[in-house]
């Protein structure tokens, strides 16, 4: 299976390229809601569509979801790709280059491969099941940082749509809390920015209460090959099943779930009266 991955890895790197190559050279096109505050844009879809033909041409035994247009489930298949086309759209639309391509492939529960493209940076990451994650040619490892004091700390999302109030009262407990203890709290606005930022240890841990597959499959495995503990809210390995995604500096590991244990204790009256 090793060797499998190592070919997977070249056939959804060149799927990859081509994705960039529509992103950098179609405008964004059309824009439409698809629910409270979501959108997806022309563009979104034509990423979606150049990389599910190429995967289909070339892994046609492999199935296939993506964000935009769902999934293409193989009888038999034990592998799935997981695509989001534009992580970060509502970034792009604004005109704001912290975005990319998120590729991942899933076998059972598990994240085993992962490319993400951050193409107006212009950065590329990957890694699959136990051979270490890369930008390029050079090897990633977590931060080392083993205090929250001293860490950056990226939080996913607030929630939008259904019960968005009620699903962002412990996202904001999570974030009062880490205003008192990180350094410093960031907002990226893509999983996969976040994913691959705690991968090359310029972020020190990330925290995110969700867990679609297509946000997080390939960072999950990156941030996983370089060493970063990924796991769910309670400290679980992160599965496809798990309702979170939280990675971490190996160092940090317990401080990041002592912080989630204290948000579920953290009302959210107590939170407004101590903003």
């Amino acid at each position: 299976m090793t060797s499998d991955f190592r070919e997977l890895l070249s056939i959804g790197s060149e799927a990859v390229d081509q994705a960039v190559t529509v992103l950098r050279d179609m405008k964004v096109g059309e824009v439409t809601n698809k629910g409270d505050r979501d959108m997806v844009s022309a563009l979104d879809l034509a990423v979606e569509d150049r990389v599910r033909s190429v995967l289909r041409k070339e892994t046609p035994e492999i199935g296939f979801l993506g964000e935009e247009r769902g999934g293409e489930n193989i009888d038999g298949a034990a592998l799935t790709w997981a695509l989001d086309p534009i992580d970060g759209t509502a970034n792009l639309v604004h005109g704001i280059p912290l975005c990319g391509v998120s590729l991942g492939l899933v076998q059972g529960k598990r994240s085993v491969l992962g490319i993400i493209d951050l193409p107006f940076l212009r950065r590329r990451f990957h890694a699959f099941d136990g051979h270490g994650a890369y930008e390029g040619d050079t090897r990633l490892r977590a931060s080392a940082v083993d205090s929250l004091s001293a860490a950056i700390v990226a939080i996913g999302d607030y929630a939008v749509g259904e019960a968005a109030q009620e699903r962002n009262k412990r996202r904001l407990a999570v974030t009062q809390l880490l205003a008192e203890r990180a350094l410093r709290v960031r907002m990226f606005g893509s999983a996969a920015v976040d994913l691959s930022w705690v991968a090359t240890g310029q972020v020190d841990a990330t925290i995110a209460l969700s867990n679609h597959p297509w946000d997080m499959a390939a960072g999950v495995c990156i941030a996983r090959e370089a060493g970063c503990a990924v796991m769910d809210a309670s400290g679980a390995p992160h599965t496809l099943e798990s309702s979170a995604t939280v990675t971490a500096a190996p160092g940090l590991r317990e401080a990041v779930l002592g912080l989630l244990h204290d948000s579920q204790c953290l009302r959210i009256d107590d939170t407004s009266e101590r903003l």
